[in-house]
């Protein structure tokens, strides 16, 4: 983490395996590796939501490796892009909703989500429960909160 005054506070996990998403270990670093900004992939129907999460998270040194409005996106883009965790709404642009895609990404890939979601009530939370979330965020929220949730979720997983 590094941090100085007047510039956005920067927060960076070491490599990851590209297969299991487990850090690397020494001998796997090479003396030169540098430490990468956190991936998170951003999953919202909402433009300008998705937009100002986008650029809050980026802001505060993330690396937001893609946005989408679908639970069918969120699924193959982070199978491509391996994010270190998903900011996830839970109505989305399809029939399958952000539990849906939480539930896959969990199982299949071993990726965690943080909700950000109007629906927080605990008949969706029982839902959600089995995909052991990081966090929720009910809406609206502020981007300071967000990125606040996210900065303690990236910290739980290390």
């Amino acid at each position: 983490m590094t941090s100085q005054p007047d510039t956005p506070t920067r927060l960076a996990f070491p490599q990851r395996s590209p297969g299991t998403g487990a850090p690397l270990s020494d001998d796997a670093r090479s003396a030169d590796a540098k430490v990468e900004p956190a991936r998170i992939l951003i999953v919202e129907d909402d433009y300008l939501i998705a937009m100002q999460t986008e650029a809050a998270l980026t802001a505060a040194g993330f690396n937001v490796v893609g946005t989408a409005t679908t639970a069918e996106e969120a699924v193959a883009l982070a199978s491509d892009e391996r994010p270190f965790l998903v900011v996830m709404d839970i109505r989305l642009a399809s029939r399958r909703d952000g539990i849906d895609a939480a539930r896959e990404l969990f199982h299949n890939l071993g990726i965690r989500c943080i909700f950000a979601t109007a629906h927080d009530d605990p008949i969706t939370r029982g839902r959600a429960e089995p995909y052991a979330p990081l966090g929720w965020l009910a809406k609206p929220y502020t981007m300071g909160s967000l990125v606040a949730l996210v900065t303690e979720a990236l910290a739980k997983l290390d």
